[in-house]
Order: structure tokens, then sequence, then C-alpha cells
């Protein structure tokens, strides 16, 4: 019989020449355990999947209860499910008015996807903006508003009509024109590195979008769900958009994201043509049980309010001359080197050392740390010594 580690590089399909091949057989918390027992500090929760840790006592809870009801059982928006009504009713609480319609799918990417084409819908307008260096997925309308040629140039022709402005660039708002139906523009940038946007840009862009009838749509898919100290990353702004999408951390582990506008926006999926976004498995009953229990678990543990501390912990432990600055906002950081040649060995050692860290699409200089929001101050400090450790060889 082969091996798993075989048959993974057999029968499953590689993105790289090089996978990490860590083999995993169980989790809990914010470890991971390999065979034989090994045990891994994930510092970077699945890529910002498991905010509220690994098989949450809460969430395992709701998805055990769920499956003693029913699995799939039709195409998105035909039945009333309540794991989907009270998930929607849940996620509309934390919003801003007018903020009151939810449109669920199977993955962040997907949800981009529906989001793309409602702000052409709504607007009637084809013209789409988002940033230089963004990232919001690598299905074809997705991968082109993300702002990486390097990840684009094989793929092309992509989406036509898609522009790009810089990030926190304020004399680039005026690229916004009653031509744009939506800006698509993540609350803080992750591929790129972690980068935080000027509470003033963000509150430009929200005017310029307001004056040119524009859709403001908001990328939440990293930094949602507790992850930069509030429950979404734009509330730092005072800024409400007209759409807000959402994965990752909302599912607990399990795949789910979506997309949430007013329901007058929302509605014009509703004809020319009627079902004019349609999923099959977006809304799974299960996913959104294991969802509305981890945002329940956010707010019940209080965990988005403990995230600053836990930040300042690792600014406070993370000090080396090899170590050229941490851009972060809340447990969303970047922890930069002088080069990946300098960066990658550090990440191999602590690997083998037992923490799990990883660096950015767009930005290989630095180290990616967003561990589950649950992390101890013990867990830090052993995470942040094995770190140090690694520099030093």
């Amino acid at each position: 019989m082969l091996s798993h580690r075989q048959l993974f590089l057999s029968h499953l399909a590689q993105t790289t020449a090089f996978p990490l091949l860590i083999e995993i057989e169980r989790a809990e918390g914010v470890y991971l355990y390999g065979p034989g027992g090994k045990r891994y500090l994930d510092l970077i929760s699945g890529i910002g999947v498991s905010n509220v840790g690994h098989r949450h006592p809460k969430v395992l809870k709701a998805i055990s209860e769920q499956l003693d009801k029913y699995l799939h059982l039709m195409v998105y928006g035909e039945y009333v499910q309540a794991p989907q009504t009270m998930l929607a009713k849940g996620l509309v609480d934390t919003l801003p008015e007018p903020l009151d319609n939810v449109y669920f799918t199977n993955s962040g990417s997907e949800a981009v996807e529906g989001a793309l084409k409602l702000a052409k819908r709504f607007t009637g307008r084809r013209e789409l903006i988002s940033c230089y260096n963004a990232y919001h997925g690598s299905t074809h309308g997705s991968l082109s508003v993300s702002g990486s040629e390097t990840f684009k140039r094989a793929y092309r022709p992509l989406l036509p009509g898609i522009r790009h402005i810089g990030y926190n660039q304020p004399g680039e708002l005026e690229k916004i024109n009653h031509q744009t139906a939506a800006v698509l523009v993540e609350s803080v940038q992750g591929e790129a590195g972690v980068r935080v946007p000027d509470t003033t840009w963000m509150l430009q862009l929200r005017q310029r979008c307001t004056e040119t009838s524009a859709l403001l749509m908001m990328d939440e898919i990293q930094a949602g769900f507790g992850r930069t100290g509030r429950m979404w990353a734009f509330e730092h702004s005072g800024i409400v958009p007209d759409v807000v999408i959402c994965a990752k951390g909302m599912g607990g582990g399990m795949p789910i994201g979506a997309f949430i506008a007013a329901k007058t926006v929302m509605s014009a999926f509703q004809e020319d043509p009627i079902l004019g976004h349609i999923t099959t498995f977006g809304g799974h009953p299960v996913s959104c049980a294991a969802s509305l229990a981890t945002l329940e678990a956010i707010q019940e543990e209080k965990l988005a309010e403990g995230v600053p501390a836990k930040e300042a912990l690792f600014r406070q432990l993370l000090v080396h001359p090899a170590i050229r600055g941490i851009r972060s906002k809340g447990l969303m950081m970047a922890v930069q080197f002088d080069s990946f040649e300098v960066l990658k060995p550090v990440i191999d050692r602590a690997i083998e050392r037992g923490v799990i860290t990883d660096w950015f699409l767009y930005c290989n200089d630095s180290m990616r740390i967003a561990p589950p929001l649950t992390i101890t101050e013990e867990e830090i400090r052993e995470a942040c010594a094995v770190i140090l450790g690694s520099i030093e060889g």
C-alpha cells in the first residue's frame, strides 16, 4: 500500500514543485498534529480561516446537530432553511444599515464573482476598478480584478473593462467616474503583505464612489470576523460600503462565503433575467450552521476585543536585527526581512521546530502571522521564541 505522501504526490494536483508535505492527522485549538504526535503551532490559521481555532467545540456541536436534520436540499434561494436564515440575520446584525441582504456562496472567490455580476447588473455599467497588488481570488473574474500581472499573464484574455488604482493613493481616485460600476478594495491588503489603509483615503474613496454612484465593495475575506480587532476591518475607518464580501474566517473551518448588500441592490438578480445568479451548494446548511456557531463564538468569547493586546505582545517579542519592521492590523501581521533568501530558511527552520508560518503571494520578504484569535499569551511567547531561534539558525 502506498503511503499518504506517495498518494498525494501521485494523484493530487500540484500547484508548486515544492509542496510543504506536512502530514496532519488531527487538529485542536491552535495546534496541528502529525503522525507520531508531532505538534505544530499554526500561526497562519489555514491562511486566515480558523479564527476560532481548529475544531472549536461550539462549531463541532452545530455541525453534528445539523447532520441529524438534513444536508443539501435544493439550489440556493428556493427553500426556507433555518441555518441560512439564522446566519443571514446574525451577519446583518453586525453590519450598519442599509446592508441587510446576504447571498451565500461556497468560497471567497465565488463571493467576488457574484458581487462583480451584481455591480454590473445594478448599475448598468461595465467598468470595474480594483487596486494594484490586490488579491481577490483565482477564478477568471476574481483573477481579473486582482492586481498582480505575474499571476494573470498566463490566463489572458481576462475580463475587459478592468482598471486599477494605487492603494492609499488619493490622487488616483479621479479614475473612478460615471462609467464605473464598482470599486473593489480590500479593507486591509493581504497578499501585498498587510497594507493598512489610511482613514483619510478610505473616507475619500467612499466620497468619490458616492459622487459617481459607483458601488464601493469591501473585500473582508481575510480581514473580517474579528481578525483586526473589530468584526469588520472597514469599521476602523468609519465608512459604510455598498457591498461586503466575506469568507475564510466565517466558517469555523467549513467552506462558505457571502456577499452582502442592501435589499434594493441585491434585488437586481430577480429579473432581466430571473435567477440572475445561481449556485447549487452555496449556503450549504452544514456550513451555515458552522458559520453561525463561529459568529456566536467570536461574540460570546469576545475574541475581537482580545486582539489588540495579542498584537502588541507579538510586536513586543519579535525584536531582532534581522527583522526590518512589522506591519499589522490586529492579528493580521507581516514581519519584514531583507529578502526572500533570508526569510525562507527562517520559515523552514520554524516549521521543523513546530511553528508554521508562511510568506505572501506578492510580498515574499515578509513572514505571515495570522494565528487563531484564540491563541493565548503563553502560545504567543512559545511561537515567538521559535521564530527568534530560527532566525539565529
